[in-house]
């Protein structure tokens, strides 16, 4: 259930500093956001797939690891993809 190339593609360059920057704290933290979102909806559908709720749960604790390394370089951006995003925190 990976994300498909246009969702990465758009998410990548609407979030990165070029259309390659994969690596970006902020490009990290929206693509794992839409994957936890793709995530949660199976895990509705499919309550019984514990393979899945363990992949939502690995993802949510890397995005809240990503995020919490972001906070404290730049607390203004944080603040701002966080806002962008939707998370609440």
């Amino acid at each position: 259930m990976a994300l498909a190339k246009e969702t990465t593609a758009s998410i990548v360059s609407k979030f990165g500093a070029s259309a390659s920057d994969t690596g970006n704290v902020k490009v990290q933290v929206a693509l794992l956001t839409e994957r936890i979102k793709e995530l949660t909806e199976h895990c509705k559908q499919f309550p019984k797939d514990t393979g899945a709720s363990r992949g939502l749960l690995k993802c949510v604790g890397q995005r809240r690891k990503m995020l919490k390394y972001y906070q404290r370089k730049d607390l203004e951006g944080y603040r701002a993809l966080i806002k962008e995003l939707g998370i609440r925190k």
